[in-house]
């Protein structure tokens, strides 16, 4: 009789291997989208208790929520309704970018973890794992978007009043039909930025990873690309790290600390990439009207309040390194500290380029990384908030409101980038030519040549 094997038909081996990747693949992902909204949510919840918000009547964990997909790139929307006595309008665009680059951080790591010990990464595996991460995030996205709807009672009176003024009236009237301020999330643009923003987070997340295995097909791309990358990374985070330093300490000496921490554990970085920008010649534009303002230096509130501006609406003020030091002289020092910085980043992405990458490719390479660099970081920092409410038809929705208006002039300040990349990127690639990189043999360590053969061998 013929033995019969034991072994199971080689046609199920491939199918069982591909099941476990998929598994694994979306325990991965599963992992990074879970560790990413939890270090969100649990940066802005630290935040949101900073700035007092665990006092609001039952809509902290819509607040919470709202905060969480604002920094994922979602739209919330602000609505008021004071019945037919009065009109409401209310606008919000920010990101607390503090929540935004936690999670970005976090998120990225958990991506790329699996690949650490990988010599070289598939095209089909890279593309599972970011696929399954992109479906994961947006399902979660969604989900807490449901949760991110509250309405708050707007109270106008209070105190004894003067007279019998309108305002009298007005407030009874208003008292009467409670008034509401809330915040909605729009789904459909939700999702839509909220889908940029994870696929920004791993395609960053790839282009900054020194060690990350890349496809075959990319690996050619590496070289010129991973170090300047990961130099605008230091860049940025090195900015987040000064400013936390100074927040430090302005909260343990000038008071306000509660507000300060929530400055930093919020807005941290909507602050310091705007000195960053401001540091190299670029520039925003905006104005604050009314009682609101942002949460942000002093000199910064003064010069956005002064108006007369020279943006394209005659009254908005331009914020750059000449309004600034005209209202503090100390703004001056915001330009060393960029060369000091921007030089130190250039130096590194030089030494750990080849050694045959020449002067002007230093150049190149970071001039372009640090455009493109401040072409994402520069508009995630604008602001736009607008409150007004209309009694009775009398004045205009400002009449009871504000205004805060904050705009990065773009090009103007990714040109400059360009600039100031190109120069550093020369004189750093200059400097690290005196030290010892990757791909340099020198004469005394190099082996001694191999004997010549023998004759007649």
């Amino acid at each position: 009789m013929g033995r019969v094997s034991s072994r199971l038909p080689t046609s199920t081996r491939p199918a069982a291997t591909s099941t476990g990747l998929l598994a694994r693949i979306g325990l991965h992902a599963l992992a990074a989208v879970v560790a990413g909204f939890l270090a969100m949510g649990l940066t802005a919840g630290l935040g949101l208790w900073a700035a007092g918000a665990a006092d609001l009547p039952g809509g902290f964990a819509a607040v919470l929520a709202a905060v969480v997909v604002m920094a994922a790139g979602g739209k919330v929307e602000l609505s008021g309704d004071a019945g037919a006595l009065a009109g409401t309008q209310a606008e919000l665009t920010a990101m607390p970018l503090t929540v935004t680059l936690v999670g970005a951080l976090v998120t990225g790591f958990c991506f790329l973890f699996p690949l650490r010990h990988h010599a070289v990464t598939g095209t089909r595996e890279l593309l599972l794992r970011a696929a399954s991460t992109v479906v994961l995030w947006l399902a979660a996205l969604a989900g807490l978007s449901a949760l991110a709807r509250h309405d708050f009672p707007i109270t106008l009176g209070g105190g004894e009043r003067e007279g019998s003024s309108l305002e009298d009236l007005f407030g009874e009237l208003l008292d009467a039909v409670n008034p509401t301020v809330g915040f909605r999330t729009d789904l459909g643009p939700t999702l839509f930025y909220g889908l940029l923003w994870i696929l920004g987070v791993l395609l960053i997340a790839l282009l900054v990873s020194r060690r990350t295995p890349l496809p075959p097909r990319l690996v050619r791309y590496q070289e010129p690309v991973r170090p300047a990358a990961h130099a605008m990374l230091l860049l940025v985070l090195a900015y987040v790290a000064v400013g936390l330093v100074i927040g430090l300490v302005v909260a343990a000496t000038k008071g306000h600390a509660a507000e300060t921490l929530a400055v930093v554990l919020l807005g941290l970085p909507n602050v310091a990439w705007l000195a960053l920008g401001v540091g190299i010649g670029g520039s925003w534009e905006g104005r604050v009207e009314g009682p609101f303002g942002l949460p942000m230096p002093q000199v910064l509130d003064a010069v956005l309040r002064q108006g007369g501006g020279t943006g394209d609406t005659p009254d908005l003020s331009t914020i750059d390194l000449g309004s600034l030091a005209a209202q503090d002289g100390r703004a001056w020092w915001l330009l060393p500290v960029a060369a000091v910085l921007v030089l130190a980043v250039a130096f590194v992405a030089a030494v750990r380029s080849p050694a045959r990458i020449r002067l002007w490719q230093h150049a190149l390479h970071l001039g372009v990384a640090f455009a493109l660099t401040m072409l994402v970081v520069a508009p995630v920092t604008l602001v736009e908030a607008r409150f007004g409410l209309s009694i009775l038809g009398i004045g205009d929705l400002d009449s009871l409101g504000g205004e805060v208006v904050l705009r990065p002039q773009i090009w103007k300040t990714a040109g400059f980038a360009l600039l100031w990349g190109l120069f550093f990127g020369f004189l750093g690639g200059l400097l690290a030519s005196r030290v010892h990189r990757r791909g340099e043999v020198d004469a005394v360590d190099a082996p001694p040549p191999p004997p010549p053969p023998p004759p007649g061998a």
